[in-house]
């Protein structure tokens, strides 16, 4: 007989011990692949336990909000252990070798979250990077405080990724910030760029009055969502001709974001919708932030992107396969659209 802690309290679990025939005429004893040996405590137990302490409540207090999930089988030592596991296979899952992670995506962003730096509440930015794999499973690569999104951090978090063996993607999504275009161009110039279009809208209004709001994202979506390339581009620019006379801010900034903004249009017309924004990271910025928010301020920066990677490995967070993933690994057209406006 066996006890294990789970998040629904001590549980009793009767466990046989038996030896099996081998092949070569011995016996080897039976050991269960749900129950390790020694185990006294399920992964979404230890998960609940290091969720509460990398949200910053202290050793005493876990102890005693779980006392009455787990009927008092948590101490001290039991908090400590979990933590010391936490911290190690973060820093196993930092260091993992990449070369046997061939990527045909990779889509790159930033989610800002409010953590106590001296003692004081500060926004900071983790960065984010996610891959998707040639049969459309994503996979968290890294998350990473920087101190920024400037290309240096973004250069490190790259570099990082590379040392570990990570390959070359083929396609690459990213937020149009500054310092990450910056630093995919110096380390990938030749590899196929989408700017995201959800960013570039939210450029787009910042530019504009309120009252212009309604009419600029209709313009836009008539744009961006068109059936085909070549609806595209005589829109982008009828979009151009129009609001360089109502609002010309708004059209340098759509001009400004350059052919970046239409590289979704060399993919076939299928998975356009996976193509063309960083969406897919949206899940799991939501989930993070669903799952923090009685905690308004986490403990410092280290433990806000362990926790980003704790709930995912727990598998509180969990991400799908992107739409039409079959045609992925499909060659992109090798003639953009024509932004001549």
């Amino acid at each position: 007989m066996a006890f294990a802690v789970g998040d629904l309290g001590r549980v009793e679990i009767a466990v046989p011990r038996a030896r099996l025939d081998t092949a070569a005429g011995t016996t080897t004893e039976w050991k269960s692949t749900a129950l390790r040996a020694d185990q006294r405590r399920t992964k979404q137990a230890d998960a609940l336990i290091a969720g509460a302490d990398l949200a910053g409540t202290n050793t005493r207090r876990v102890r005693r909000a779980l006392c009455a999930v787990f009927g008092g089988a948590v101490g001290r030592d039991t908090v400590s252990r979990v933590w010391r596991k936490v911290k190690s296979d973060w820093d196993l899952w930092n260091a993992r070798s990449l070369a046997e992670e061939p990527m045909a995506r990779l889509i790159l962003d930033g989610t800002v979250v409010r953590v106590r730096l001296d003692r004081k509440a500060t926004s900071i930015v983790l960065l984010v990077v996610l891959g998707v794999r040639e049969d459309g499973q994503k996979v968290l690569l890294a998350v990473k405080n920087m101190g920024g999104e400037t290309s240096e951090a973004w250069r490190a978090v790259l570099d990082d990724l590379v040392r570990r063996g990570l390959r070359k993607p083929e396609f690459l999504i990213g937020d149009g910030g500054t310092g990450l275009e910056q630093a995919l161009t110096a380390l990938w110039g030749d590899v196929p760029t989408q700017r995201c279009t959800v960013h570039q809208h939210r450029n787009l209004l910042a530019h504009a009055a309120r009252r212009l709001h309604d009419e600029l994202s209709a313009d836009d979506n008539d744009m961006i969502y068109a059936a085909s390339a070549a609806e595209v581009e005589p829109r982008r620019r009828a979009f151009i001709g129009k609001w360089r006379l109502k609002c010309k801010v708004v059209a340098d900034s759509l001009e400004e974001a350059g052919d970046r903004l239409f590289t979704f249009t060399r993919r076939p017309f299928s998975p356009w919708k996976s193509a063309r924004t960083t969406n897919a990271i949206e899940p799991l910025h939501e989930g993070f932030k669903r799952r923090i928010k009685t905690q308004t301020v986490l403990p410092s920066a280290e433990t806000a992107a362990m926790l980003f990677w704790a709930l995912l490995a727990a598998g509180q967070i969990t991400m799908r396969k992107v739409d039409r993933w079959q045609t992925l690994t499909q060659k992109l057209a090798d003639k953009p659209i024509d932004l001549a406006a």
